[in-house]
């Protein structure tokens, strides 16, 4: 019985200290106050936590779920649009109500996944670019933070890839409370919800909810789906999606942004390290899930710690945190020759940043790949 929730702890403590800087970067980058991040941030952990709880039991099977890391990376970019938090969460409910839609209408499914690959990533590795980049452009003002994390993010990588990530990120933050001073703040123990009024517009929808709704699917569903399928286990597409989708549709009232299926996590509580046994695993995310929840527990001094620190720490951070993002992104990219010059396009134009209209370079960049790709694919017929 250890395994499985040693498994479960795991999975939970390593995904949420690599992605908590990237999420809060997001919030903020996005004009979400601070109580409305801690808001955010406690909602999300407590819905994917009883989701996980709930589905895993329901189905006997270890089904995680997460919030969009890649949906959060795609974020940050956005939040240079500067469209207002009203607006981004107008555009997370729009998001929400896709990924149910999606669930019950698996043809919308198969449409996005019929985007190939290399594309998608590709969109992904140009919209995290800068991101990626801040850790370096952070490190001649800030060495003695920057520096040993790089160090330990590097060797980790080499000999335990797995603790990278989340090592990495727990020292960023240490060493920022040791070495910055931060300016006073008042902290409430006590998480809380507050209630958001969401607004709708053709920015939000282009720039926020359907480049979300995208990233979440081709970032987080359907690789999720395909680790689960690879150690024998079929997700029950249909549940996981409406139930989710209805969870960020809620959320988005409380600034929550999109839940998914785990990718990283569905393999720590779905391989052979968690139980021998197949029919047992599903315990170890029942217990990931009891862990989410109390981890929303301090939400709120995590918040207004992260809101006293000095933004581009905060954007290391989370660049270093998607590290391994952005190296699987690129290897997807250029993984087939026929598809490389769409999907090098598609990073240029996501990593340029380009804003059109009010809408953001995620959608355009996929726009420019598919052009490309159609173009090109017409000349090789």
């Amino acid at each position: 019985m250890r395994a499985p929730l040693l498994a479960g702890f795991v999975a939970s403590i390593t995904g949420t200290a690599a992605s908590i800087g990237v999420v809060l970067a997001a919030l903020t980058g996005l004009q979400a106050t601070s109580g409305q991040t801690a808001s955010a941030i406690f909602f999300m952990l407590i819905a994917y936590g009883a989701l996980s709880i709930i589905l895993s039991w329901r189905f006997k099977m270890p089904i995680s779920i997460v919030w969009s890391t890649p949906g959060a990376a795609m974020l940050v970019a956005a939040g240079s649009l500067k469209l207002g938090f009203a607006t981004a969460v107008g555009g997370f409910l729009v998001t929400g109500l896709l990924l149910m839609l999606t669930g019950l209408w698996p043809a919308l499914g198969k449409l996005v996944s019929s985007i190939p690959k290399p594309i998608a990533s590709a969109m992904l590795a140009g919209v995290i670019f800068s991101f990626c980049a801040a850790p370096f452009q952070s490190l001649v003002a800030y060495p003695l933070v920057i520096l040993p994390v790089l160090l330990v993010w590097l060797v980790l990588y080499r000999f335990a890839p797995i603790w990278a990530a989340p090592a990495a990120v727990t020292l960023a933050f240490t060493l920022i409370a040791m070495t910055v001073k931060l300016p006073s703040f008042d902290v409430s123990l006590l998480p809380h919800l507050e209630l958001l009024a969401p607004e709708f517009n053709l920015a939000g929808l282009f720039s926020i909810a359907l480049p979300l709704y995208f990233v979440t699917m081709a970032g987080q569903n359907i690789p999720g789906v395909a680790i689960m399928k690879s150690f024998g286990f079929e997700v029950p597409f249909r549940a996981a999606l409406v139930s989710t989708g209805a969870a960020t549709v809620a959320g988005s009232f409380f600034g929550g942004f999109a839940l998914n299926l785990a990718a990283i996590s569905a393999a720590l509580n779905a391989n052979e390290h968690a139980h021998k046994e197949p029919g047992k695993r599903w315990i170890a995310s029942v217990s990931g899930g009891a862990l989410y929840l109390l981890l929303a527990l301090v939400a709120v001094p995590t918040v207004a710690f992260v809101s006293a620190v000095p933004r581009e720490l905060i954007l290391a951070a989370a660049g270093v945190a998607l590290f391994p993002t952005i190296v699987s992104a690129f290897s997807s990219a250029t993984e087939e020759p026929k598809l490389r010059l769409a999907a090098i396009i598609t990073f240029l134009v996501g990593a340029s940043g380009v804003a059109v209209a009010g809408v953001g370079a995620a959608f355009w960049a996929l726009l420019a790949g598919v052009i490309v790709w159609f173009v090109t694919a017409t000349r090789d017929a």
